[in-house]
């Protein structure tokens, strides 16, 4: 399929580079949009996941899937953008809040992380009890990789009411992202993460002392560090070496088989040139990539326009390969 590079974006005047891309829609950027009702919906092994729906009951054959970033939520502006033009388009949208990230803690002592794409799975399967006919699946970040692993993790699991999966910012290669949020300049998303992912690991381990100690926690200042200590142990990993190795997504992408659109920015802080499959995209029968010269990292603002490149892209993407 084809591998596009260098696509023109040309971004408001004052985000004037890969950082101001991806930071000043996240605090400025404002949308007349809100969700119709909030679903809380079971799981099996205890815990629930909360789904944001555009209506309340379905008035589309049509549903648009959105799966947030680390430490985001369904209310995030890329989220909203999408679901607000999808539902412009005829789409109904359902954003959906990743374990512990709708604003109340899960149940259990494990949280969400970027190789179980299982809670999306789930909620595909929730979908379409509801009676959609055709599903868009859209990612940003994490969301990407778990959009693309549901589907690639294993094929034959995907149902065929699912007509296109796209992914934004997807950090292909997780030791990739790690290394490319190492270098000088990056400390702020670091920060910001950690600063986030430490009120919930001190929350949980007031609720669970013998499954997770927050001793110290201030004086991680790594992603290795807390990925060592906290993701690996909790999600069956042996170490954050193993967890960066065994939940990237890159190594499942050949496996897609439906048509698949991945979108990196060439100025994304988080990427490093192993996030960009050019050399898959070229002989791969379903996934297309396409490389924007401007947009950061979950970004891709357009000057003078309210829905962002990356949200008019992925609705002309769905639009080849679902009905009205």
């Amino acid at each position: 399929m084809p591998l596009t590079e260098d696509l023109a974006l040309v971004p408001p005047f004052w985000h004037r580079n890969g950082h101001l891309q991806s930071i000043l829609p996240s605090l400025w950027r404002q949308l007349p949009f809100s969700y119709a009702r909030r679903e809380r919906l079971e799981l099996a092994d205890g815990d629930f996941l909360d789904l944001d729906w555009s209506v309340d009951q379905p008035s589309s054959s049509r549903l648009v899937i959105i799966t947030h970033g680390l430490e985001g939520d369904a209310s995030r502006h890329y989220v909203t953008g999408m679901a607000s033009l999808f539902t412009k388009a005829g789409y109904d949208a359902l954003g959906w809040n990743c374990r512990s990230c709708s604003g109340e803690l899960n149940r259990l002592p494990r949280f969400y992380h970027h190789g179980d794409a299982s809670d999306l799975q789930t909620v595909v399967n929730h979908a379409l009890q509801k009676g959609y006919a055709e599903l868009v699946l859209v990612g940003f970040s994490m969301g990407g990789s778990l959009t693309f692993r549901a589907l690639a993790e294993d094929p034959h699991w995907a149902p065929s009411a699912i007509k296109a999966a796209i992914g934004f910012s997807v950090p292909c290669s997780l030791k990739g992202s790690v290394d490319a949020l190492s270098r000088p300049g990056t400390g702020m998303y670091r920060k910001r993460f950690l600063r986030k992912l430490g009120v919930k690991i001190k929350a949980k381990a007031l609720l669970f002392p013998d499954h997770i100690d927050a001793t110290g926690y201030d004086k991680i200042k790594w992603f290795e560090e807390f990925d060592d200590r906290y993701t690996a142990p909790l999600h069956g990993y042996t170490s954050a070496a193993d967890f960066y190795e065994k939940a990237s997504v890159g190594p499942h992408l050949h496996k897609l088989n439906i048509p698949s659109l991945l979108v990196q920015a060439a100025n994304d802080p988080f990427l490093l040139d192993n996030c960009f499959p050019r050399e898959l995209a070229a002989q791969h029968d379903w996934l297309h990539v396409e490389i924007t010269q401007q947009g950061g990292h979950c970004g891709f603002m357009e000057k003078g326009k309210v829905f962002s490149w990356a949200e008019a892209r992925a609705l002309a993407f769905a639009e080849q390969f679902t009905k009205a």
